[in-house]
């Protein structure tokens, strides 16, 4: 059953969003509208499926009251009292507690580990899933930096995924789990006796939020590099001076951006990215005594660090930490992720559930 407080008070929380949004003083402000506006839009299935489940109750009670003159009423009361177990637990989840940066876009880097040019490709193969996957659900993404190898792999990649409508599909609530060491069991494209081998590289995860407040980030900290941008030539590209790497002294965090036009705008958009990477790094020291929170994504790019194991001659896909497996790793390559992302949101929602 629901806690009567818990729908009482996202009852009222909805009633004053409603109140704001209709308010046009409120449109003066677009950050405060567009938080609005959100949160309203997250509360939208609560709502939803609270009316549902009124609705479906009021319908059980007139039924199991008429039942007793009316035999046509009686039948329809075991399928109603399911429905009502239904919405109920439907909106139990509903109401678990959530990660407050679900809604939230996400920056995703790509590293290659052990097995050298084989884990580099096996890099851009994990760059183009999730390519794939955001295109699928109409996500934009922006490459913001990548260190090719020789052989049109990637040693490193880093992309930005950001929703049209975050507070429908938050980039962040699908692809959190995301963040780990991912190993690959295939026969390489430099293997001449055609030996499976096994390698790994690692993806880090972290939300972008559209504003990050929290992080004042001191100039004296940072270090500053220009240099000239990679890529396949055209405008811009090669002469000039305008890719930006910066290095956060204090953590060592080293954030490259080239995709821009200009060095300003490259260094505006690797600050907003470093900001990102010191919000959600203060996030995971206050959370590392718990056993919630993305400290445990990556320690190393080693092949025993898996979270996750894509094995090529049986097709077949393995993510260890929820005992999942599917025969289906070209679909899944291709962007096929739902299955497998639905089964560990299941298990996290569960969890939180428990902990509560």
């Amino acid at each position: 059953m629901t806690q009567p407080s818990a729908i009482d008070d996202i009852l009222a929380e909805h009633a004053g969003l409603e109140t704001q949004l209709a308010d046009p003083a409120l449109h003066s402000d677009p950050g405060a509208a567009r938080r609005v506006g959100k949160r309203f839009a997250e509360l939208a299935p609560v709502m939803s499926t609270y009316r549902k489940l009124a609705a479906t109750r009021d319908d059980l009670a007139a039924a199991e009251e008429l039942a007793a003159d009316d035999a046509s009423f009686a039948a329809e009361v075991p399928e109603l009292r399911a429905q009502v177990e239904e919405l109920e637990r439907t909106l139990a989840d509903l109401l678990a507690p959530r990660d407050p940066h679900d809604g939230d876009d996400v920056v995703l880097e790509l590293k290659s580990g052990e097995g050298g040019e084989e884990s580099a490709l096996f890099a851009s193969d994990l760059a183009r899933m999730y390519l794939r996957y955001a295109e699928r659900h109409g996500w934009r993404v922006e490459m913001l930096d990548a260190t090719p190898s020789d052989l049109g792999g990637y040693k490193d990649a880093t992309l930005s995924i950001k929703s049209r409508d975050p507070a429908r599909d938050g980039v962040w609530s699908r692809l959190k789990f995301e963040g780990g060491v991912h190993r690959v069991q295939r026969v390489p494209v430099t293997e001449s006796q055609g030996r499976i081998h096994t390698s790994a590289a690692g993806v880090l995860i972290y939300p972008e939020p559209d504003e990050v407040e929290q992080v004042q980030i001191d100039e004296s900290d940072l270090r500053v590099d220009v240099y000239r941008s990679s890529g396949k030539g055209g405008q811009g590209v090669n002469t000039t001076d305008s890719a930006v790497r910066l290095t956060h002294l204090p953590t060592g965090i080293v954030v490259t951006c080239q995709n821009e036009r200009s060095q300003l705008q490259n260094k505006a958009r690797a600050m907003q990215v470093l900001a990102a990477r010191l919000q959600a790094l203060a996030e995971e020291q206050a959370e590392q005594e718990s056993a919630a929170g993305r400290a445990a994504q990556i320690r190393t790019v080693d092949r025993s660090e898996r979270i996750r194991t894509y094995n090529f001659p049986e097709n077949r896909i393995t993510d260890h930490r929820i005992g999942f497996k599917a025969h289906n790793l070209d679909a899944v390559l291709d962007g096929e992720l739902d299955a497998v992302l639905d089964a560990l949101g299941k298990a996290d929602r569960e969890a939180r559930m428990a902990a509560e």
